[in-house]
């Protein structure tokens, strides 16, 4: 039968005929990850099975990246019982510290998941790694426990949306903008335990970059999946990150699809998700006079290098607003030293923006940037729920690295045309 990409990604982990959408399937695994609020879980429930060793020291991922540097005593605990587990398990790929990135931008760059991988871990945005088409999804603690013991864990094969993307990018617009279009079309609950297989030309001209920051957020829209075909950039980019053998994938002609959904960003802006849900989409021209006291460029949905860089491209020669504070997280060491190396940082510094390490941070109010109460912020993280960033009564806008840029220069959410 025709597959469609999530169906052929199953199918190469699993001895058992991949027939249709809602069929059963135990599938062998090509990682497990966790990080520092969830491997703790995952370990407890890993002894509570009597498991004595993981199945592959060397496909197990531990980051602690979450509240790292630790915030507290609760999270340095959190982070002493992974590490002992570590070092018990002869676990190879267990980041901390200095070597420590965001989970989801530091194992596509570590070049440790690739195309036609299976990834499962203990964070609902492991989806990101379809940016590079793996099938690669977030699990409950207990689960991931089963997958570190057992290297396979089993699946319920999802229908795929497949949303095909037209037209002519406008600047300005990206990945970002693209995702909470879609997410804004279909709502929250849209793509709810369905693959989203991305295509049209749009994708065809995105860098991998973007591809990462569109699957992250497929979960916003309540997707198992987000997936994007292997091509040509994706090799490059793969190679590029220590993973020479990637290959091309794409879904087969002819493959049966639940649904088709179509855009033409064609003179699109960029748009920015209000408060209290990632649906909750506007074109940035009508969020107006919406003040802002926080600004947050990073997280894993728009942490990398291109981020950096078009923050820094609307920052560049301009203020930060008084009374804002302009938070910047490069997410993984290599695009901080890269950021650095590009001057990026003079540029941020220079602007009065507050450069530190790459940590989730914020995004989760964590650390590093809580909301207090009636206080307001946008935001390239990837959730706006009340309570998201710190108190129940702020609120968080989510938008693009230049919107957030603009609006950290304007005092109020803006675009970079509109400075």
């Amino acid at each position: 039968m025709a597959h469609t990409l999530a169906q052929k990604i199953l199918q190469r982990h699993t001895d058992e005929e991949v027939r249709e959408a809602g069929q059963i399937v135990r599938c062998k695994v090509s990682a497990v990850l966790a990080n520092d609020i969830t491997a703790p879980l995952a370990i407890k429930s890993f002894r509570g099975m009597g498991a004595d060793r993981v199945f592959d020291k060397d496909r197990v991922y531990l980051v602690m990246d979450h509240f790292t540097p630790q915030k507290d005593i609760d999270s340095a605990n959190q982070v002493m019982v992974t590490r002992a587990f570590a070092a018990e398990m002869g676990v190879t790929r267990y980041y901390e510290g200095g070597e420590c990135g965001v989970e989801h931008a530091l194992l596509p760059e570590q070049g440790l998941v690739g195309p036609g991988d299976i990834l499962v871990g203990a964070d609902s945005h492991t989806c990101t790694y379809g940016g590079v088409a793996a099938f690669a999804t977030g699990m409950g603690s207990t689960d991931i426990a089963g997958a570190m013991a057992l290297g396979e864990t089993w699946f319920k094969v999802p229908p795929t949306i497949r949303v095909t993307y037209a037209g002519t990018l406008p600047r300005w617009v990206g990945g970002k903008d693209l995702i909470l279009r879609l997410i804004g079309a279909i709502g929250v609950d849209g793509a709810l335990y369905k693959a989203l297989e991305f295509d049209g030309p749009v994708i065809d001209a995105l860098d991998i970059e973007g591809r990462l920051t569109m699957a992250n957020m497929a979960i916003e829209a309540g997707g198992k999946v987000g997936l994007f075909a292997s091509d040509d950039k994706t090799v490059a980019y793969c190679a590029a990150h220590k993973r020479p053998d990637a290959v091309k994938l794409a879904a087969d002609p002819g493959a049966t699809y639940e649904r088709h959904v179509e855009f033409d960003v064609t003179g699109m802006e960029p748009v920015v998700a209000c408060p209290h849900l990632p649906s909750n989409v506007k074109p940035v021209s009508e969020v107006k006079d919406v003040a802002v006291q926080q600004v947050v460029v990073g997280s894993c949905t728009n942490g990398r290098i291109a981020d950096m860089r078009e923050a820094a491209a609307v920052l560049k020669g301009r203020k930060v607003a008084k009374g804002v504070r302009c938070i910047v997280l490069p997410a993984t060491p290599s695009v901080w030293k890269q950021a650095m190396k590009e001057g990026l940082f003079d540029v941020f510094t220079d602007a009065g923006c507050i450069v530190g390490p790459p940590t989730c941070g914020p995004c989760l109010g964590g650390h590093m940037g809580i909301l207090g109460d009636g206080e307001r912020a946008i935001s390239t993280s990837n959730r706006n729920f009340k309570g998201r960033m710190g108190s129940l009564k702020a609120e968080v806008y989510l938008a693009n690295p230049a919107v957030a840029a603009a609006s950290a220069v304007a005092g109020v959410i803006a675009g970079p045309d509109q400075l």
